[in-house]
């Protein structure tokens, strides 16, 4: 807590009668594994995590890298733009979609190269495209990383070939990043593209390159993924996967069996959790509190969260609120006035940020509803 928080209040508040609501999943849970060195199954809309193995551990991890290389390009907004191709993108080892020496492609077209076919010459000419040299590229691709709290990762070319400056990420972090560019409606499009074409402006024919996720011919469910290998990070896979309403991220690490561990732990996920609605975007109104914070409370976006059947049955909320310092009244702060935690079985699942503005908000929030349900239940501790 802040220096300047003088007093917390938490509300507490029961959510029995919301179960016979709520959707609930017969089959029995059961267990799951996988072969992989580092894996993660995560929750695409909450972040989530319903399984992982050694998630945090840092380590290389091939063409994944890519997934960074894509959104950063798509972001740029030059998508457009006609990129001439250098020597160095030539000379790139591995992987490649043999580009020319001066041929002109669109910046678009050498992201879907990149994504489908993971062409390292398609990397280098994105990099010296997007940021001027790649260098400068590694340089946006590190700062967009801290920016989203990849804390294990460390970029040191576009592509993921083993390098000097030690490039290695996380299981974790590599879900993070994707559970970034899923927000972007170019990214899920190229992410998921089974077959593209590109002009080929030193033949008659067409460039014509399919995905190298087999998971898209494979898997019913599949919404898109990016591969990798090197001898050094072994098999790499980022996929996703969306049935009803429910959209979920694997990534595994070295992982000999990558195609069928990722469809075990989407079918787990699938089958063990449904999506169930916590707060909606808006006011959160129906909240007996002190006059500063009445109708002033507001969360910024909707929060579904993944549960299991036990957690339905044992699930409650904790709201707590920061007292404002002296005058009794916020302006605006930078951080969160409050959090709501949701918990089942004692232990807190996820945390919401609770914000405060003085705009009157037209929309009602899940608390109106919980408030009129279940302000008998309310038990307000203030604390000095």
């Amino acid at each position: 807590m802040t220096a300047y928080c003088k007093r917390v209040i938490t509300l507490l508040i029961g959510f029995s009668l919301l179960i016979p609501l709520m959707p609930v999943n017969q089959a029995s849970a059961t267990t799951v594994s996988v072969s992989a060195q580092s894996a993660i199954l995560m929750d695409q809309s909450s972040g989530r995590v319903l399984y992982e193995k050694n998630s945090h551990k840092k380590v290389k991890i091939a063409s994944i890298t890519k997934v960074m290389t894509a959104i950063l390009a798509v972001e740029s907004g030059e998508m457009d733009d006609t990129v001439k191709v250098s020597a160095n993108a030539v000379r790139t080892e591995g992987s490649s979609i043999y580009l020319k020496k001066g041929e002109k492609i669109k910046l678009r077209d050498l992201v879907y190269g990149l994504m489908l076919r993971s062409g390292n010459d398609a990397a280098v000419s994105i990099a010296e495209a997007v940021g001027g040299s790649v260098q400068g590229f590694v340089y946006m691709m590190n700062k967009k990383a801290r920016e989203l709290g990849m804390l294990d990762t460390h970029f040191a070319n576009p592509h993921g070939l083993d390098a000097k400056g030690d490039p290695y990420s996380s299981a974790y972090d590599m879900a993070l990043v994707t559970k970034y560019a899923m927000k972007n409606p170019a990214f899920r499009k190229i992410f998921k593209t089974k077959v593209h074409k590109a002009p080929n402006p030193t033949e008659k024919w067409d460039r014509v390159w399919r995905n190298k996720n087999k998971l898209l011919f494979r898997y019913d469910y599949s919404t898109g993924g990016k591969t990798g290998f090197t001898k050094r990070a072994g098999r790499t896979l980022i996929s996703t996967a969306s049935k009803d309403d429910m959209d979920l991220i694997v990534v595994t690490l070295n992982d000999g069996d990558d195609w069928q561990d990722h469809m075990n732990l989407f079918n787990w996920g699938f089958k063990k959790y449904d999506m169930v609605t916590i707060a909606k975007k808006g006011k959160l109104s129906g909240i007996k509190v002190k006059k500063y914070f009445k109708n002033h409370l507001y969360v910024h976006h909707d929060l579904k969260l993944p549960l299991s059947d036990n957690e339905k049955e044992d699930l409650s909320t904790k709201l707590t609120l920061y007292e404002p310092p002296k005058k009794k009244e916020w302006k605006h702060p930078p951080a969160p006035i409050g959090m709501l935690s949701v918990r089942s079985d004692n232990e807190t699942i996820y945390k919401l940020p609770i914000f405060y503005s003085k705009a009157k908000e037209k929309e009602k929030g899940f608390w109106s509803f919980v408030g009129h349900i279940f302000m008998s239940s309310i038990r307000i501790d203030a604390d000095d």
